[in-house]
């Protein structure tokens, strides 16, 4: 998929958070994380996903080396809820309303939805974590910033918590979100981060998003994690190869 066709498939994002870019499919083509439709087969399932298969800069990865930088700070500026929640088949998700923004250098982006892997999807020295909170945002031009949470097992997390306990068993259509749930909880107290070009973890596999992983996990209960693994035992994409990519990392 070029640039140009990615970015009209994603101009539909702000209208269906819902549908990016954990649920984000080709109609009719049913992907998975293991067997004939998993990640090794999402390129072939339709011509949509080619990039899947053969593109160059494709996530997540393995984080090893990376290049200290003096990195723009994120400007994080979420409201105190969100909209839905929903088991779309491939994760948990919750969609957020207007207002909510990160901004990154010049570039502001409108937080669409967080969605949640188990493991984590992005490695740290060759090590994953036992969950990755994925929190979407959408530019004007259709680009997509991405902020990665790395999640360990440890002290409860009240968000993640409100989240396990409101999850939709089943999948299905989006429901009413839990009003006392606050997404900026599930941030660590220090936002430094790693930053890299890469692709949507899911079919298509776009090309088009700016990773902004941050370096500090947050603790959230191993019961909690149980519960989730219960509906989603395993929901990630393996790592990618970096293809020579640099993998920036704010002081």
């Amino acid at each position: 998929m070029n640039r140009r066709h990615a970015l009209k498939a994603l101009a539909g994002l702000a209208l269906c958070p819902v549908c990016a870019p954990a649920g984000f499919a080709a109609e009719g083509h049913h992907w998975s994380y293991e067997g004939e439709g998993g990640p090794a087969k999402w390129g072939d399932l339709d011509a949509a996903n080619k990039v899947c298969t053969i593109g160059s800069q494709q996530s997540p990865i393995d984080i090893g080396t990376t290049v200290k930088s003096q990195l723009p700070p994120l400007k994080i500026k979420w409201g105190k809820s969100a909209d839905t929640i929903v088991n779309n088949g491939h994760t948990i998700q919750l969609n957020f309303a207007e207002g909510s923004t990160l901004k990154l250098g010049d570039t502001t982006y409108k937080l669409l939805q967080v969605h949640f892997h188990r493991p984590s999807e992005h490695l740290i020295g060759g090590k994953n974590f036992p969950m990755e909170a994925h929190f979407v945002h959408r530019a004007e031009s259709g680009a997509l910033a991405v902020v990665g949470v790395l999640m360990a097992t440890g002290k409860p997390n009240a968000a993640f918590s409100k989240v396990i306990a409101t999850m939709p068993a089943k999948e299905g259509p989006a429901v009413k979100a839990d009003a006392g749930f606050n997404p900026n909880a599930l941030l660590p107290a220090r936002q430094t981060y790693y930053r890299y070009p890469g692709s949507l973890t899911t079919p298509p596999c776009a090309e088009i998003v700016e990773w902004l992983l941050l370096t500090d996990s947050i603790q959230v209960a191993e019961a909690d994690v149980a519960s989730f693994a219960k509906l989603y035992p395993m929901n990630a994409r393996p790592a990618q190869k970096d293809n020579r990519r640099y993998v920036l990392q704010s002081s």
